[in-house]
């Protein structure tokens, strides 16, 4: 019988334990090994979703909801309509864009925009699933107003209005008085309209159009016609101020309009409107010539971001606390104080809100077009509405040729100024609207007033904007002076204009 000894049993249990010892220590090393990755793996698919989440589109929550989900995306939904009448004028301005006649000038897109408003307005399939909510749509046009008046105010030049002097002035406030006056008296005698009616009316259609005019402008000064005697640049300059004039005048009038006191106070409420306006503008003003300061990054899109989000508040808040007029001449003293100061970055940030710009005038021009309804009009409304406009405007380049007589240009010149200073789009498309959308809210009994002025706003558009551009295009390379661009360096000091 085999007997081990003793001796050799405890060192062979120390060789065990020893041996074993090794292989206990790399079980555990494994097994905390693998716990510590199951951790960091459930660590990470717990993490994965909600990085998934912060970075997926489309949004989550509440604005997922709103978009994807709410009834506002469907037809007969706000958000469905806006959608609609945005896509359909962004295609009728390319469309007429596109569509080009030899020997004559391009149309302006916002003309296609006009009537794809009006086509979705009226189609029959269309017009029963296309629902715009007044708030939404009103908004929206004070959105595109804005944006048009700090335009109006980055573009007024310190400098050209010195030099131009008396000239533009005249050229600014003469012509759309006279037609604001001349508008009140023919829809009294047509129409039947109120006097205070006929002269709201009158400041709707009394405004020249920058979008229209402004671009004319510069392609005749690229090519040198008219450049001699500043022609383009007192066009340009006048055309901002002209606007200025009639949104100041149509405030004044709506106020009286929708107001339950006598005309006195109607008139000392808007002198206060006009007085907090223009003293908020200078503050703020002021405030953006130095804030954001210099040495910042993008200091452009800031300065264009801030003055923006300014005259957007100034606008839609001024309408909030009842002073109408206030806004938008916040609006213009604002940009225009800040501009001075600017100088050579002033283009950026134009250029900046340019680009705005492109987005909101397919939505305010299909907006206009969209609330014009054949079916709501009467049998002679639309030769009326003709009559009336075409008899103010009669007046108006009767008038003009009589004020450019005593500025030094020759016949032809005096003629196409006058027949320059006509076309009409931007200004009536905002202000056109502004009074049935009041008459809806707080005075039904004067919703066909207000009717009538929408409907010769959007006829003003549509018979003048294309016959603007056609007859500037047409007729300035003919009656204008050339002067070779490349050789003759413009420079206003040297325009003896008076």
């Amino acid at each position: 019988m085999y007997i081990t000894d003793p001796k050799n049993e405890h060192l062979e249990d120390k060789n065990i334990q020893s041996s074993t010892a090794p292989q206990i220590l790399k079980a555990s090393d494994t097994n905390e090994h693998e716990e510590t990755k199951e951790t960091v793996l459930a660590k990470t698919e717990e993490t994965k979703p909600q990085m998934e989440k912060k970075g997926s589109c489309p949004p989550q929550g509440t604005l997922n909801k709103a978009i994807t989900n709410g009834p506002e995306v469907l037809p007969d939904g706000s958000l469905f309509g806006l959608l609609i009448i945005f896509y359909g004028a962004v295609i009728g301005g390319k469309l007429l864009e596109i569509i080009r006649i030899p020997s004559v000038p391009q149309l302006p897109p916002l003309l296609g925009m006009l009537l794809a408003g009006f086509t979705v307005r009226n189609v029959p399939f269309l017009s029963d699933h296309v629902y715009i909510s007044n708030t939404m749509s009103s908004t929206l046009r004070n959105t595109a107003l804005t944006i048009i008046l700090v335009q109006a105010g980055l573009g007024l030049d310190p400098q050209a209005l010195k030099h131009l002097k008396g000239v533009c002035l005249r050229l600014s406030m003469g012509p759309c008085l006279i037609e604001a006056c001349s508008t009140a008296v023919v829809s009294h005698l047509l129409m039947n309209f109120p006097w205070q009616w006929g002269f709201l009316l009158g400041f709707v259609v009394g405004a020249v159009s920058p979008a229209v005019v402004v671009p004319s402008m510069l392609h005749l000064q690229e090519k040198g016609y008219g450049v001699e005697k500043g022609i383009p640049t007192l066009l340009i300059a006048a055309s901002s101020l002209d606007d200025i004039v009639a949104i100041t005048g149509f405030n004044t009038c709506l106020s009286i309009v929708f107001s339950s006191g006598g005309v006195l106070s109607n008139l000392m409420s808007s002198f206060r409107d006009v007085l907090v306006g223009v003293l908020v503008g200078i503050v703020l003003g002021m405030f953006t010539r130095y804030f954001p300061s210099r040495d910042q990054g993008k200091l452009a899109v800031k300065r264009a971001f801030l003055i923006l989000s300014m005259c957007v508040s100034a606008v839609l808040g001024s309408h909030r606390i009842g002073l109408h007029a206030a806004g938008g001449l916040c609006t213009l003293v604002l940009s225009f104080v800040a501009g001075t100061s600017w100088s050579k970055e002033k283009i950026r940030v134009q250029k900046i809100i340019g680009t705005a710009w492109n987005i909101f005038q397919p939505l305010l021009f299909g907006l206009v077009g969209a609330e014009v309804s054949v079916t709501s009009l009467k049998s002679n409304a639309i030769g009326i509405c003709v009559a009336t406009l075409s008899l103010a405007l009669l007046v108006r380049i009767s008038f003009t040729f009589v004020l450019m007589s005593f500025a030094g240009f020759n016949f032809k010149e005096k003629i196409f100024i006058a027949l320059s200073w006509m076309p009409k789009a931007t200004v009536q498309a905002v202000l056109g609207p502004l009074a049935l959308e009041r008459a809806r809210i707080s005075a039904p009994h004067l919703e066909p007033y207000s009717k009538d002025v929408m409907t010769i706003a959007f006829l003003a558009i549509l018979i003048t904007a294309p016959n603007g551009a056609l007859i500037i295009g047409i007729l300035g390379p003919k009656v204008l002076t050339r002067h070779d661009p490349n050789k003759m360096k413009v420079e206003l000091a040297g325009l003896e204009l008076h």
